[in-house]
């Protein structure tokens, strides 16, 4: 079933994936445990939380806005705007117009994400992170997957082999 009002769900500008708006809209948009977090990412070591509405994935996401301001702040976590960039802005930097937040570290301070990014594509964007674990860089973004629907068959959110969630 299609309803008219997911073609106009937008984060930051962003149309939302239709597979984002299933997933929260049935309740499926969960942190799958930290098995399934640590077989997809094997680096990332923060606790995250799954943003639970566009509403809050938009509300997290303007600290790209506020972060981007600062200088020394955009490149400690290497955020860039490809509008004001001398080039194209590539991995392992983030283009803060076109990606937002769908899964932030539980703790504040550990200043680490998941993000969408449009970079690659508008109606399945790939799926990227932060990793402050493994570079020699104090920060750098990193691919989780290709793709928003791959991300989500690896984490096993699209009911496949899914055991009932724990309420």
């Amino acid at each position: 079933m299609h309803d008219d009002h997911s073609a106009t769900a937008r984060v930051r500008g962003l149309v939302v994936p239709d597979l984002l708006l299933v997933l929260l809209r049935e309740g499926r948009w969960n942190h799958p445990g930290e098995p399934a977090v640590a077989r997809l990412m094997p680096w990332f070591h923060d606790p995250l939380d799954f943003l639970g509405s566009t509403e809050q994935m938009d509300q997290e996401s303007r600290s790209l806005d506020r972060l981007i301001q600062d200088d020394e702040m955009a490149e400690l976590f290497r955020f860039a705007r490809e509008s004001t960039a001398t080039g194209p802005v590539e991995l392992p930097w983030l283009d803060v117009d076109r990606a937002f937040f769908i899964a932030v570290a539980q703790y504040a301070g550990d200043d680490t994400a998941i993000a969408l990014d449009y970079r690659t594509s508008s109606a399945d964007p790939r799926v990227v992170a932060s990793d402050v674990w493994t570079s020699s860089a104090p920060y750098i973004w990193r691919t989780v997957a290709e793709t928003f629907s791959e991300f989500v068959a690896e984490l096993r959110l699209d009911g496949a082999d899914a055991e009932p969630a724990a309420g």
